[in-house]
């Protein structure tokens, strides 16, 4: 599923791409190139991990951890000195905490199986920030076409080689399968993903990691409709949670940005 839904974005972001620019598409530099290896990498070892996650424990449990990648993504730009303010990390800590009442602290489920899924989750989340990160960097200079171009399609040739090592099956799927794969495409790559990398030069990565928090609630409920599992009794109490924690958040950082002194050119 990963792969398809990589390569069929990658296919569909290039049409585009080519076609924005008039079929005279700029090769990346070095420096663009090595971001988005960086990020094809992250994102495709952030696949594997969450993708095989949910299959081991809960999918609120799963998308709450993997989702965790706002804190991560945080505790790496303290330890590049970045400073984040009071507000940002009361708005942090208000979000997670709408995180854990809605997993309703089901963190490793009561088995080993559950256990190891939510250590992968949350290694999901520690490569979606490292994505993330490397995504802000190449988008720094290069379009959103051009990156999701190639970094779709150099995480799709990654999870090609995982899928060949480890045996999984790249065709052979029913038609409903396949209907799957590609609203997976449409819905989360195209207007997921490919969004984000958008909005991650405006925004930053730290807001657009906030803002993936929603997931959870979304998660929660979809599963409860289409899998049977209940969604937790703090769904929308920790959606509340979520909002207020992301409301604080973007203010915090937008009172950062106003107060930082101009960047004079070297």
């Amino acid at each position: 599923m990963a792969f398809w839904r990589n390569g069929l974005g990658a296919g569909a972001m290039g049409v585009m791409a080519t076609v924005q620019s008039r079929g005279r598409l700029r090769f990346p530099t070095r420096s663009e190139w090595r971001y988005c290896l960086i990020a094809a990498t992250a994102l495709a070892l952030h696949f594997a991990t969450f993708m095989t996650s949910v299959r081991l424990t809960t999918v609120a449990a799963a998308t709450a951890l993997v989702c965790l990648q706002s804190a991560w993504i945080a505790g790496f730009q303290r330890l590049r000195g970045a400073a984040l303010g009071k507000q940002v990390g009361w708005g942090m800590a208000l979000s997670l905490a709408g995180v854990v009442v809605i997993t309703g602290f089901d963190v490793g489920g009561g088995s080993a199986q559950a256990l190891l899924g939510d250590l992968l989750a949350l290694a999901g989340g520690a490569f979606a920030g490292g994505y993330t990160l490397a995504g802000s960097k190449a988008r720094a200079t290069m379009d959103t076409g051009s990156y999701t171009t190639v970094c779709y399609a150099l995480t799709a040739a990654m999870l090609l080689v995982l899928s060949l090592i480890m045996g999984e099956k790249i065709f052979g799927f029913p038609l409903a399968g396949w209907v799957g794969i590609i609203a997976l495409t449409v819905a989360s790559q195209l207007l997921g993903h490919t969004v984000f990398n958008h909005l991650v030069v405006a925004l930053g990565p730290l807001v657009v990691s906030m803002i993936i928090l929603l997931e959870i609630p979304g998660a929660a409920i979809l599963a409860g409709i289409f899998l049977g599992q209940t969604p937790p009794v703090g769904t929308y109490l920790g959606l509340i949670l979520i909002l207020l924690g992301l409301l604080a958040v973007v203010w915090g950082q937008g009172r950062s940005l106003r107060h930082r002194p101009p960047v004079q050119d070297s």
